[in-house]
Parts: C-alpha cells; structure tokens; sequence
C-alpha cells in the first residue's frame, strides 16, 4: 500500500565515494548483465506513471547511464523535451551511441516510406554529463525528472530532492526507484559471517526517504515498496551480478583482497542459503517515489501569497 509522509528531522547519509561510483560505471561492459533488472523496475515505474495525468514539455532523466529510459520516455511523450544527466562519461558514450542507432534506423524508415524528405526526425533533448545533485539548470527548467535506480549511489540523498525541486516547475513531478535496506541481504550476512567491514551499501528506508522529501519542500510524496527474489545456480553468476549493480562504491571499504579462508567462509555461507530447488536467493527492495513541487505559499521576502478563485459562470 502506498504510504504519505509527514515532516521529520532525519537526515540520512550513507559514507559513499562519489569518485569510486564513476570509475565503477566507466566500464558499460561490466554492467551490462544488471540491465534485467534495470528494464523490469523501468516497466514497473511506468505503469506508475501512467497513472498520473501529465504532459511535460521538458522532462530529465537523472543518472540515465546507458541511456534505455530516455527512448521509452521519449515515446510516452513525443512532444517532449527528453535530456539525460550522468556522472559517467562512458555511460553517456553509450547512451549517444543507442540514440545514433535508433535516428539511422528511423532516417532509413523515412527514407522508404517518404523518399522525398530529408529532415533529421527521432528523439528531441540531449546527453549531459554531471552530479544530478547539482545540476546544469536554472530553477523552474524541467516538468518531470525521473530517476531509475540511481539515487542510492548519491551520499546525501536529502541534498538531491532539493536540487530537483529547484529544477521542477510548479506542480512538477518527480519519479523515482531506489534500492531499500534489505536489498542484498543474503549478501550482507554472508560477509558478517568473514569480517567486520563494510561490502554492501547501508541502503536508505523509505519512510526515511519521505521525510527527506518533504523537508526538500515536495507536496505529500506517496512512497511505495516491494521485494524482488532473483536465484542462482551458483555463488559466480550471483556475484557477477551484484558488481554487475555497482559494486561497492564505500569510502569505508576495504581495500586489500579478501583472503581466502575468509572468502571460503563467505560462500560458505551463501552454499547454505539454497532453498528446496537448490537455487541462491538473493533480495532486490525497489523503493519507488513520486511527489509533485507544490504552488509556493509564500513569496521570496517570506510574505504570504492568498489566492482567490472567480466563481465561474
């Protein structure tokens, strides 16, 4: 059930090497086995979305890596503006290369069918590389940013939703998915049975996330939550896909190798995870949020702004 929050004091951060996270998404090769799920919570976003009556004119997709969202949410708003930001100039890279392709085969289309034209056509907006939380805009520059699995590489995400409402216009929505805390939990508790330090990321709790909306100046966000199972032959492919997520991108990390009895002690743990089918589990929480930047009720001198509605004829 989807949930509203109410204003709190906390503030979460989570001791993540931003430098660390780039050079961990420089290699697009390296996560190219996690696009299932990317793909799979990209979907469930959109179902989200189709429920809300929107028509941006300039929509931002925040972190969008390789690029995949910016097609679906281009066709879902042909009218639009669609501009993609990430850190990771080699993400981008790809992300350019994905829309090159689909322009050549568009052009080639329009070729056949209208051999008189020659316009360029296809997707309108652009590649930016940069922080999403601080972003290359003026205020009021976007109707709806829209962020898939990314917000959780961000240390301070409170510091994020205000940088998106500065960019959202009034009555702007923003749309988001992140992993929650108990995403990778078999993990973690392989790991604790090894060592002490740190591997997986302290994932945020979506109350936690509500509270940090609302204290960002969003109306009523309505967060929302559900658990993913993916299983595993064997602890290789369950590995592979973790680094395929991310990795560890911690400052806290360590940063020698893992010895091997310690990492014997680590499979060892997950060998005894398999369940009656003999697969690993491993836990995917996708949180999801969505709220809209309120009509301002005060002005900048912090005097109050009262509105009156004609009665209509």
């Amino acid at each position: 059930m989807p949930v509203e929050h109410t204003p709190s004091d906390s503030h979460l951060s989570a001791p993540i090497d931003l430098a660390r996270v780039r050079s961990l998404f420089d290699d697009p090769s390296r996560i190219v086995e996690s696009q299932f799920l990317r793909r799979e919570v990209a979907q469930r976003m959109h179902e989200r979305l189709a429920l809300i009556k929107i028509e941006p004119r300039h929509v931002l997709d925040a972190g969008c890596g390789e690029g995949a969202d910016l097609a679906a949410l281009q066709k879902r708003f042909p009218q639009a503006e669609v501009i993609g930001v990430d850190a990771s100039v080699a993400m981008l890279s790809q992300a350019q290369s994905v829309q090159q392709e689909g322009l050549s085969a568009l052009h080639r289309l329009l070729q056949q069918w209208l051999p008189g034209r020659n316009g360029s056509g296809g997707a309108r907006g652009g590649l930016l590389s940069g922080n999403f939380a601080q972003l290359p805009f003026g205020v009021d520059a976007v109707d709806l940013v829209w962020s898939n699995l990314a917000l959780h590489w961000h240390p301070q995400p409170d510091r994020v939703f205000a940088e998106w409402r500065r960019v959202l216009r009034q009555d702007g929505l923003l749309m988001f998915s992140c992993f929650g805390p108990d995403t990778f939990k078999e993990l973690r508790a392989a790991f604790a049975a090894a060592d002490a330090a740190p591997h997986v990321l302290p994932f945020v709790d979506m109350h936690d996330f509500g509270d940090m909306l609302v204290q960002a100046g969003f109306a009523t966000p309505v967060m929302d939550m559900e658990t993913l199972t993916v299983t595993y032959g064997s602890v290789e492919r369950l590995m592979a896909d973790v680094r395929a997520c991310g990795g560890n991108p911690l400052d806290t990390r360590s940063r020698g190798l893992m010895g091997r009895q310690a990492w014997r002690r680590v499979t060892e743990a997950l060998e005894s995870m398999r369940s009656a089918d003999g697969k690993i589990p491993l836990t995917f929480e996708i949180v999801y949020g969505h709220a809209f930047r309120p009509v301002p009720r005060t002005t900048s001198s912090g005097e109050a702004i009262i509105r009156f509605d004609l009665p209509k004829k």
